[in-house]
């Protein structure tokens, strides 16, 4: 299992700081795990598996590319 910070989720995933914690209060996207008092990670695998449902939505409503 593999931590990533902010950072390297905004990287990954191409969101905005502002979008991911957005996202995350509607429930759409993975919630970080406490790593310290003030800072947080995400597990990688859940970012992955979240861009990974987002390709399949847009597949399912357009086609595969």
């Amino acid at each position: 299992m593999k931590v990533i910070r902010r950072a390297q989720v905004a990287a990954v995933t191409g969101l905005s700081k502002a979008t991911i914690y957005r996202y995350m209060d509607k429930g759409i996207f993975p919630r970080p795990i406490p790593l310290g008092e003030r800072s947080v990670g995400w597990i990688e695998e859940e970012v992955m598996a979240w861009l990974v449902s987002r390709v399949q939505a847009r597949d399912e409503l357009y086609g595969t590319v």
